[in-house]
């Protein structure tokens, strides 16, 4: 799947932009991944201490508390930005990542990344055309493998705080709780 906004994307099935709107039906599933509570106190600080250097360099002007306002707006709108992915499966078993709808039927299986695996699902064992929405701040995601003929994703790696549930809402056995356990 290339990505919705992609001059590549043909309109292959697993790949269509998720334009329309939800007509009053139930999700199954719906998470907003927001950033963290304490960057919001992180941003004020920046703020700050960024409003106080403007001020200084501004020698006491008048002006110079607009570098503070400037600096609040800025951080808002960064860290609302950042909040704004939403995953959800809808009524019809419709993954919506993001931007992009994938249907259930083109589904082949799927798995909860853990956090200590995350790292090597997105290193060396990454394929390149897999389609990703990975927020850095969420530390689970989950596999979703394509078996879609026509589209040349193989799989798609989305970041969920709850990849039971959300594989739970597609209908998708978890192949991660499948595997056997280590024993020392």
């Amino acid at each position: 799947m290339t990505a919705p906004q992609s001059p590549d994307n043909t309109g292959g099935t697993s790949g269509t932009p998720a334009t329309r709107r939800d007509s009053g039906s139930a999700d199954l599933f719906d998470e907003r991944l927001h950033v963290p509570w304490w960057w919001w106190p992180a941003a004020a600080v920046l703020t700050g201490v960024v409003g106080y250097e403007i001020q200084l360099s501004a020698h006491g002007s008048r002006w110079s508390v607009i570098g503070y306002v400037v600096t609040a707006i800025l951080c808002v709108l960064v860290l609302w930005s950042m909040s704004r992915t939403r995953v959800r499966v809808t009524a019809e078993r419709e993954l919506q990542a993001h931007r992009a709808l994938l249907p259930r039927s083109v589904v082949a299986r799927g798995a909860s990344i853990p956090a200590t695996a995350k790292s090597a699902a997105l290193g060396r064992q990454l394929d390149p055309a897999a389609y990703l929405v990975h927020r850095f701040w969420v530390k689970t995601m989950v596999l979703i493998v394509l078996d879609d003929p026509d589209d040349p994703t193989p799989y798609w790696l989305v970041s969920t705080r709850r990849p039971a549930e959300l594989l739970a809402a597609l209908d998708i056995p978890d192949a991660a709780a499948d595997r056997p356990t280590a024993t020392a």
